[in-house]
């Protein structure tokens, strides 16, 4: 699964996730994507789960590229754990997602496989996502 090697801080704020993606909105690489239609945390299990079935659909054929990263660290309090005892253990790493971000982009299949291949993803996903046609 996907965390990083380093950090520069150990545990973060949960932040918020307000507007629309800016930045990696569009396909630059392959020839089809998906993108989130809505904003949310998508952990690595679930990059991962996607990713393995679209590697099943491209085999030797097409290349896949995962454009998101799960950088954040999220923690959990320990279960009875009473109120003071200081910030939770962490225990996933979540990729942070805007509305309109490109999650995956595969390249090198037919426009049905792609289609198939990249709606299954989809449903991995836990926010709303939409198939992109890029360069045809």
């Amino acid at each position: 699964m996907l965390q990083p090697k380093r950090l520069k801080f150990r545990k973060h704020h949960r932040g918020k996730m307000r507007g629309k993606a800016s930045r990696g909105t569009k396909i630059t690489f392959g020839q089809f994507g998906i993108t989130a239609l809505e904003q949310g945390w998508i952990k690595a299990r679930q990059i991962e789960s996607g990713r393995r079935v679209l590697t099943r659909y491209v085999r030797r054929n097409g290349k896949l590229w995962i454009c998101i990263y799960p950088d954040k660290p999220i923690t959990f309090r320990a279960p009875e754990s009473r109120m003071g005892a200081g910030k939770g253990t962490v225990e996933e790493y979540v990729a942070v997602v805007k509305t309109n971000k490109v999650i995956y982009e595969v390249d090198g299949l037919t426009k049905i496989r792609a289609r198939k291949a990249l709606r299954i993803a989809g449903h991995k996903m836990p926010v709303k996502t939409k198939l992109l046609l890029g360069k045809v």
